[in-house]
């Protein structure tokens, strides 16, 4: 089976009065089905290299086929269509409208999709209650916890049923506790088939992974399959 994610050669340089090189030939490839933790230190490369993959930015040169489609030579629109149906993205920072309920922060990849007010409703329940919030869905932000405000981004990322979820220090505003709680939230969207990349720095966090892949100075110097610590 062809890889979901492959890349050749890849590299970012940014151009200035002295040039970046973010990244130096990224070869990698990832499965469907699996879960990964992409980790290094501060100006490692690695949010880098999740922004070209989740199609956030460009790479300088190299290959970048997604699920059987090569990126380099998209636009701009086609780029969009990919985020919003293959691809889903969680952030620290929640990232969700103060003055929208759950419902209609998790309902926004679903206006861009097309979809009827109908089905953008039944869909958004559905997902929120697929990470325990469904008697939370005509909750404001202001009006839940941290936790709470994480499964709603995470109910937003999978709303439109991606191929692939991106989660970029995901725990990384919460306190241990609810970050064991969102992992496991994690753990059993990858048990029902979804594929996830997921950005750390804590080593707890990428143990809840069955693979681990490590930067440094913008290089992949690792990449190993271990123990998954289960939660679920």
């Amino acid at each position: 089976m062809a890889p979901v994610i492959e890349t050749r050669l890849l590299n970012k340089i940014y151009r200035g009065a002295i040039d970046y090189h973010a990244l130096h030939d990224i070869d990698l490839q990832v499965q469907s089905g699996e879960m990964l933790a992409l980790m290094g230190s501060s100006g490692s490369g690695k949010s880098t290299l999740m922004n070209i993959l989740g199609c956030l930015d460009r790479q300088s040169s190299g290959e970048y086929v997604l699920a059987g489609e090569a990126v380099a030579g998209l636009n701009d629109a086609e780029l969009a269509r990919i985020r919003n149906q293959q691809l889903g993205f969680v952030f620290q920072n929640f990232n969700l409208l103060p003055r929208y309920s759950a419902r209609q922060n998790v309902e926004l990849p679903l206006i861009y999709a097309g979809l009827s007010p109908r089905e953008r409703h039944k869909r958004a329940v559905e997902a929120l209650e697929q990470v325990g919030l469904g008697d939370r869905i005509n909750n404001r932000p202001n009006e839940l916890s941290g936790g709470q405000k994480q499964r709603v981004a995470i109910a937003r990322a999978i709303v439109n049923r991606p191929t692939i979820l991106m989660a970029d220090e995901p725990t990384g505003a919460l306190d241990t506790r609810t970050s064991e709680e969102i992992l496991q939230v994690f753990q059993h969207l990858h048990k029902a088939g979804l594929t996830l990349m997921m950005v750390t720095h804590e080593p707890d966090v990428a143990a809840c992974c069955q693979r681990i892949l490590q930067m440094q100075d913008g290089r992949l110097i690792d990449d190993r399959q271990i123990a998954q610590r289960s939660l679920i």
